[in-house]
This record gives structure tokens, sequence and C-alpha cells, in this order.
């Protein structure tokens, strides 16, 4: 593809400005000069009118917008790890790669895991409204506010790749017991590092766990894999949290539960219908809510930035883009990143 004539590329979102510098040197951009989500027809004008497609997971890039592309689109360059918003299949009947930018935000998606995995039982955003609202006027009692600590306690990872990994060191550094399920165990060397311990079956494990945090992509075959069946059978004083994608989880029934007592908390940065989040679930003091922050930092998404451009730049110059997305193997999709 390599020629004197700049590509065109789409941009959907506002990015990261030094990621934009950088594509406005390199490429003929069209973007979205707004911080919305495009419209469907912004969507399908965009895709009719570029060779490079950049999407969000605020996107929903189906056959459609592939074809509207036909012709001109050839690239996919997600701006993102996870692809569960993208209809892979559809592009590959119309021979457009995609590609995606796993590896750079793990380390950032696996702190805000434990942020949540501490402020949950610990109180912590509680506390501080609290102390806002002028709630501590009577000063510090023995037995006020008390949590839950994590040390000895179980946490049951639900994905063991690159973000489930990170989650399972960080937990042990807290003196966790680290347990997962996953399609396939890690290697014995990554299991002996971890200390961490394989269940083949989830149920099993849910049923024995402290903690569960889920670091698994969305897929039909994960889609709502924690429901009313899988929270009657986690221990009362059990606690979810959930960074990776919201319909993992039946909103629905994980409401119902922490209504009911049969949950004792849960820490979110995504929901099922979002941006919409369940009214219940903000009104619940034993849930943190957090408005989708995984890889919400300015070095994650520097480097997302620089990750896609590297795609790009590899497609435009004929070679094999180093983060092709093949069906089955999207990389770690973790985080609406």
């Amino acid at each position: 593809m390599a020629s004197n004539v700049k590509t065109k590329i789409g941009i959907t979102r506002k990015l990261p400005k030094s990621t934009l510098e950088r594509m406005q040197t390199l490429f003929d951009v069209q973007m979205n000069e707004s911080d919305e989500a495009l419209s469907r027809q912004g969507l399908l004008n965009m895709a009719a009118n570029c060779t490079v497609l950049c999407p969000t997971v605020t996107d929903n890039i189906d056959h459609e917008i592939i074809e509207a592309g036909r012709g001109n689109l050839k690239l996919l360059a997600n701006f993102g790890a996870g692809t569960d918003h993208i209809d892979i299949k559809a592009a590959i009947r119309a021979q457009v790669v995609v590609t995606n930018t796993p590896d750079v935000l793990t380390e950032d998606t696996a702190d805000l895991t434990l942020a949540l995995l501490l402020a949950v039982p610990r109180r912590i955003i509680e506390g501080a409204e609290l102390l806002r609202a002028g709630g501590y006027d009577d000063g510090w009692s023995p037995t006020w506010m008390m949590g839950r600590s994590l040390g000895r306690k179980k946490i049951g990872i639900i994905g063991m790749g690159r973000i489930g990994q990170a989650v399972a060191l960080r937990a042990r550094a807290f003196g966790m017991e680290v347990h997962y399920h996953n399609r396939r165990s890690v290697s014995p060397a990554i299991e002996d590092d971890l200390q961490a311990l394989y269940w083949t079956d989830m149920d099993a494990m849910l049923s024995e766990m402290d903690f569960v945090s889920l670091n698994c992509p969305l897929s039909q075959q994960t889609h709502h894999l924690i429901g009313a069946a899988q929270l009657e059978n986690m221990p009362d004083h059990a606690i979810i949290i959930n960074t990776a994608r919201g319909k993992l989880i039946d909103e629905t029934a994980l409401v119902e539960a922490l209504q009911a007592g049969k949950l004792a908390g849960a820490g979110l940065d995504v929901y099922e219908f979002e941006p919409e989040v369940s009214p219940e679930l903000l009104k619940m003091k034993q849930v943190v809510a957090l408005p989708h922050l995984g890889s919400s930092t300015l070095e994650a998404r520097t480097a997302m930035g620089e990750r896609m451009i590297i795609n790009i730049k590899a497609f435009e110059d004929g070679h094999k883009p180093p983060d092709r997305v093949i069906l089955g193997l999207a990389g770690d999709n973790t985080n609406s990143n």
C-alpha cells in the first residue's frame, strides 16, 4: 500500500493530543470533532470514505457499517483491546483486517481492579462520603465502619490472560490465596509464580471464594457468565469485581442478589447496558460503581494510540500488523478501553 498519497483515516472519537498530532502528520485524517459517539449515519459515512477506520468501544461496527466501506475500507484499527463491538466475521468476509491494542492497558486495568478490591470491603467510598456529609462529628469508635481485610482470603479470578495474571500478582502481594478458572490452565511456571490453583469447574470455584474478579473476554459463550444460579452459589459474604465487560453479569440478577443479602458487595467499572447503570446499584452502600475507568490513565491511553499507529503503519507498508485479530483469538478482550 506504500505510496506518496497519504492514507485516509477515519477517527470516530477524540483521542489523546499526542496521538492525534502524530496521525495528522502521518495520514489524511477525517475525525469526529466532538467527543460524543458518532450517530449511526455518521459511522456509515465515515466507513464509506476512508481506508482505515479507527473505532472505539462506543462504536457498533456491524455488518452494515463494514459493507458501507466496501471497495475503500481495508483496515479496522481499534483503539482498545476489546473487539466485541466489531463483527469480526463480517470483516473477514469483506477482507477487512482488524487490529486492537493489547498489552498496554494491562497494568492500569489490574491496578483499578485492586482499587475496587480494596474499596468495597474496606468501605472506602462510603467512609469518604460520610465524612464529607459531616458524619464524623462523634469521632472514632472501636466498632464503627468496620470492613473486611484481604489477607488470607480466597480470590477466584475468571479469565487468566494478561490482566488476570496481573490481578493475581497484586492479590498475592496482599496475602490473598489465588484461584482461577480459564478455558485451559496456564503453564505450570506461571501457576508456580502466582501460587495459583486452577479449577476446571467455575461453579465449584465460586462456591468457595471470598472474592471473585471477572477478567475474561465477552463472547457468546461468556454472555451472562454470572447469572442468578452462579450468584446463588456464591457465599453470602462474597464480593464480586468486574472491570472486564458489563454483559458478563446478568445485572438484574446481581441487583436481586445484593438486595437479598446473597452477596456482600460489588465493585463495578462496567455495566450490562452501559452507559446506562441500574439506579438500584447506585443506591447501595455495598456497591462501588465507577464510570468505566479501567484504562483511563494518560500513560495507557497514549500507549494505546501509539500501538494503533504501529498497526496502521505496518498495514500501510504492506506488512502484517503486529496486533491483527484472528477470530477467536482477539487478545485480552477485557476492558472497554
